[in-house]
This record gives C-alpha cells, structure tokens and sequence, in this order.
C-alpha cells in the first residue's frame, strides 16, 4: 500500500468509534514509556567517535525514542484526539510507576535482606528528576502528535517521513529542552557544559533513531491503515491538550 491509497477511505477524528488494534498501541506505547523510565533513565554511557574519541550520551536513548515512534504512528493512523488520550494515560502511568518506586524503596527492608542499596539504587526516584521527566514527556509527545496532525492536514495525507521526521525534530526537541536542564542543571556530577552536550546528543541522537527506523514506521503505519480500512484526518478536531473527548 501507498500513502493516498484509494482503498482507504478518508475520514475525521470523529467519525470512526471503534478501531480493531487502538488498544494494542495504546498498551504497546504505555510500555516503551515505562521502560525507558525504569532502564538506563539515569545512566549516563558512551560511545568511540573515530576522530574524536568518547562522547557521553544518556541510555535511555536505546528506548525512549521508540515511545515517539509509536506516538507518531498513533497520531497518523487514528489521529490526534485518540493519541491525545494515550499520552494521558502514559503520564498517568509514569506518575503511579514513580509514586510505587518510592513505597517500594521506602519500606524497611528485612534484617535478613541485605539487597536494600542495590534496590536504591536501582529504583529510587530522584524527585527532581521524576519531576523533569514528567514534565518533559507531557509536553513533547504533545508537541510531537500536533505537529504531526497538522502537517498530515497541510500535506494532505502525502510524504509520510516529512511528518513523522518534522514532528520528532519538534518533540525531541521540546522533550530535551525541558529534560535536561530541569533534571541536571547544577546537579552533582553534572558541569553545565555537559549537560548542554547531553541535551543536543540525545536531541541529535534520537531524531536518529527517528530517520532510522523510518521504514519500520511505514510497515507498520500501512498495516494498520489496511486492516482499520480508514484515513483519519484531524479536521475540526480540538487541539487543546486538555480535552479528553474525540
């Protein structure tokens, strides 16, 4: 299938009520979403660039970006409203996930358990960086699924990787901005040159990623698109982040 493909029919965000896989993604994306929270969040890597030698990058670069992959194909395939819900429910889900870290870790340990620091330091949540984290996922998958619907109205359904690439440019980017200095700026072990040099990495990094798994992105949107029959376009849809109804 090809994007325009005249066996699709074209459709508002309101018409269809109820799609076969939706729930499918909408648990695919809350998962990635945890993960990428729970492992290598924290941890900052490095890899050997021939010419210049280490360059330090954040590890939840491996997982992170495949949330905005699947947010793009959310926002492509069933459209704005319907993503807008799914990132509600990943918030919410990030939000429970850092409120049972902290009970977990909190609980005294038994006398006879001597794992206590390990678990700690395995999963205990930084408030400020739980906040950051927070804060910067809400407002880049939003910023990423807007851009998204209105570049799919503007181009009219056509150049796929120009919307699902333009929007990670956008989201990531937002996402970055926010992270990175309200998670690290002035924290300890972190000089403010390298966290602005983390900020544009995983910036870089992750619209990488983006352009990367591009062709991935298109089988999967050109699936769904056949077995749900319809081209959901975001005319008239209300944008306000706010809303909950499609």
């Amino acid at each position: 299938m090809t994007e325009g493909d005249h066996r699709l029919r074209a459709v508002t965000a309101n018409t269809v009520r109820e799609f076969r896989y939706y729930d499918f993604v909408m648990a695919a994306f809350v998962a990635i979403l945890l993960l990428s929270n729970v492992i290598g969040a924290g941890k900052v890597a490095q890899v050997w660039l021939p010419g210049y030698g280490y360059w330090p990058f954040g590890a939840g670069i491996l997982f992170f970006p495949i949330s905005y992959v699947i947010g793009d194909v959310l926002t492509e395939v069933y459209g704005y409203a319907r993503a807008r819900r799914v990132i509600w429910a990943g918030f919410g889900a990030v939000l429970f996930m850092a409120l049972m870290s902290w009970v977990v870790v909190a609980l005294p340990p038994a006398p006879d358990w001597t794992n206590q620091k390990a678990y700690e330091t395995i999963f205990g949540q930084v408030p400020r960086i739980v906040f950051a984290s927070c804060c910067a996922f809400w407002a880049g998958e939003f910023v990423n699924s807007f851009v998204l619907a209105k570049m799919k109205i503007w181009s009219a359904g056509k150049h796929l990787w120009m919307r699902t690439i333009g929007s990670t440019i956008a989201g990531e980017g937002v996402d970055s901005l926010i992270f990175y200095p309200l998670a690290f700026w002035s924290a300890e072990g972190f000089t403010h040159a390298l966290v602005i040099k983390l900020l544009f990495t995983q910036w870089a990094l992750k619209v990488a990623w983006e352009v990367l798994l591009t062709p991935v992105t298109y089988l999967v949107v050109g699936g769904l698109k056949r077995t749900e029959g319809v081209d959901v376009f975001d005319d008239g849809t209300d944008f306000s982040p706010f809303r909950a109804k499609v």
